[in-house]
Parts: structure tokens; sequence; C-alpha cells
């Protein structure tokens, strides 16, 4: 017969975005590296399979005499996953995905992200409920980056958003979760995956997102302007995957006081 503590383990469910399954639960934004070669090393360092790239600020092709992206990161290898990054309102929003479609060839798997200024880069959610109800309503598959509201997820979720991606902190900020409890909150209320967006600055930063219960992170900054950052890709694919095995695991209940590490019961001496 199973521990009780065994039959209450986490269910070790296979990450899944728009019906395809992937084994990384890393997903990693293309800005702010130094170059092309940079941003391909480190992509390919973090062993990501879904890449995020800005719209508005991206070179696909469209501009013959400037570095393009897919020279270093190939839709054969990854799935491409464009964002709105640089929209303020669900018109400009839904405009850059019907842009994004255009280029890749009728993509319907997009990021919304609506912020509200510029100083915090935080998400406006009444414009982004607004630009989500017409993205679904057009055929799209849509990730959400959103508030840590667990009411606003959930509603997110159930206007029919595939994913729903809370702030950890304001993008770019590097100050990791600094509401554990509304993170878990989405995670335990949602049925569809929850990764943490923004705020990641570090390793530890990433296994407790995983460790919250969350189906994967997605980052930039963090990476993009570490001192090194494909020796960072690599600690951030690693934390990862420490965070979702600790999360699986079950760690052991916090307590008050000491507990010895070996019995104290039936000692010889």
């Amino acid at each position: 017969m199973s521990e009780p503590s065994e039959a209450r383990l986490p269910e070790d469910k296979p990450l899944e975005i728009a019906g395809r399954v992937y084994n990384s639960r890393l997903l990693v934004g293309t800005g702010k590296y130094r170059d092309m070669d940079e941003t391909g090393r480190a992509i390919a360092a973090s062993g990501a399979e879904i890449v995020t790239f800005a719209v508005r600020r991206t070179n696909l092709g469209q501009n013959p005499d400037e570095p393009n992206l897919l020279d270093v990161v190939s839709p054969d290898h990854y799935t491409m996953l464009p964002n709105t990054a640089g929209c303020y309102t669900a018109k400009d929003a839904v405009r850059t995905c019907r842009l994004a479609r255009e280029l890749l060839d009728g993509h319907n798997l997009v990021k919304l992200e609506v912020l509200g200024e510029e100083k915090t880069l935080y998400p406006n959610m009444t414009e982004t409920l607004v630009a989500t109800e017409e993205l679904v309503r057009d055929g799209f598959q849509v990730m959400v980056y959103c508030s840590d509201d667990p009411l606003l997820a959930k509603r997110l979720e159930d206007m029919g958003c595939i994913a729903i991606m809370p702030l950890g902190a304001p993008i770019g900020s590097g100050l990791g979760i600094q509401n554990r409890y509304n993170i878990r909150l989405i995670v335990e209320n949602a049925t569809v995956p929850v990764l943490v967006d923004a705020g990641v600055g570090t390793a530890s930063d990433a296994t407790i997102a995983m460790e919250l219960g969350c189906d994967g992170v997605l980052m930039n900054t963090a990476i993009a302007q570490a001192r090194n950052p494909v020796r960072m890709a690599n600690a951030m694919r690693l934390a990862i995957e420490s965070g979702r095995e600790a999360y699986l695991s079950g760690r052991m209940p916090k307590r008050l006081y000491a507990s010895a590490s070996s019995p104290v019961d039936g000692i010889f001496f």
C-alpha cells in the first residue's frame, strides 16, 4: 500500500502547448544580446524549444541588409512565438499579431502582451482582455502575459487562452518572484499551462517558479544580460529541470524546531 504522502504527489504531466508536447520547459527570448551569433549560441545552450521574438523589433527577412534572426534560430528546429512587445493598446496588439501571421505564413500561435506604461512595463489588463477576445475570435492561439491576479488569470483561461503567463516581477527587473502566493493560486486554479514570464534574474528564481508548480518559465534579460550569456543559459536549463524534479518529489514539511537527521531511538550507548 502506498504511503498517504505518495498519493498526494503532483502528476508528472508533459508540457503541451497548442497540441504539441515539449521536452524543455524553458522558453527564451531573442532581445538584448550583443549580436546574432551570441543569440544563437545562448539559445542552443538553453535547450529551449520555443523562442519568442518581438514582431515590431525583429528582422525576419523584411530588411535584407540587416541581420536576420532566422539565420541563427531556424523554424525547422524551434517553435517561433511572435510577441506583441511594445504595444500599449489592444488595437496595436491585434494588428501586430495579424502582421506576424502574414510574416510566418499563417502561424497562429502568439504571445500577447499589452503594456500599461514604459517605467514598469506592467500589463494593462483592461486592454489585454479586449485584445484577447478579438484574437481568440480571429482564430489565434493566445499565450497571454498578465498580472499575477488569480481571478484575472482564470478569466483569461475561460476566454480561450491556451497558456497563462503571469509576471514574477516587472520585465527586465531581475527581482525574482515577488508574490509566490498568487503564483501558486494561479497554478492551482488553472487547467492550461502556467508559465512565469518576466522578473527572473538568476537560476534560483527559475527553480522557485518550478517548485511552485509552474509548467515552465519564459525569460530573456536574465540570460542576455548575464556576463556570460551562454553559460547562464545552461544554468537556467539545469535550474528548470531541478525545480521540476523537486516539485514532483514533494518537499519535506517545514517545522519550527529541529528534527534530527539520525533517529534518537534505539541507540547502542
